[in-house]
């Protein structure tokens, strides 16, 4: 499978699980919708390197260029999304929100006065990988992801996030 192949398919998986329509993706990487439309059916001819980074940005994705090579051993241990979202969302407060909180407003859409601050810190500020590696551990097997997007969309407007993405 060609890069740019690989790089439409998962534009296309990532834009329906966030709710997003071709247009409002393409106004969001400023590209046009076509351009978005052809990379997900395959029949862009090029795409610039910036513009795929851009485009990968908005989405929470990674582009990456590496050795084809078996890793040297297991990944080192690492904090979850969800710990690594917790910290992330209490870095201007003195509190903190546990993970086990914050997972429960995430996944059930439901927001208490007391977490709207680290719910609004999170939506507005952590960078939209974390968003995405969150919705993965979050939404398990399938795509339970998509439920997380939505999940995202509804408390940033209770939030009133200024985020573009989430308008």
């Amino acid at each position: 499978m060609g890069a740019l192949q690989e790089l439409g398919e998962a534009v296309h998986k990532r834009r329906t699980q966030m709710g997003l329509t071709q247009a409002s993706l393409a106004a969001l990487a400023g590209l046009s919708r076509q351009t978005i439309s052809q990379l997900e059916n395959g029949s862009i001819g090029d795409l610039s390197l910036q513009r795929a980074q851009g485009l990968a940005d908005v989405l929470g994705l990674a582009l990456q260029v590496g050795w084809v090579v078996a890793p040297a051993g297991p990944p080192k241990s690492r904090l979850t999304p969800l710990d690594r979202a917790s910290r992330t969302a209490a870095v201007s407060y003195r509190g903190q929100i546990t993970p086990a909180r914050l997972r429960r407003v995430l996944t059930r859409g439901q927001l208490q006065p007391a977490d709207a601050p680290y719910v609004h810190a999170l939506l507005d500020d952590a960078p939209m990988s974390l968003l995405a590696a969150l919705a993965e551990q979050l939404g398990g097997a399938g795509d339970g992801s998509a439920a997380i997007w939505q999940s995202y969309r509804s408390l940033a407007r209770q939030v009133k996030s200024k985020r573009a993405v989430w308008r």
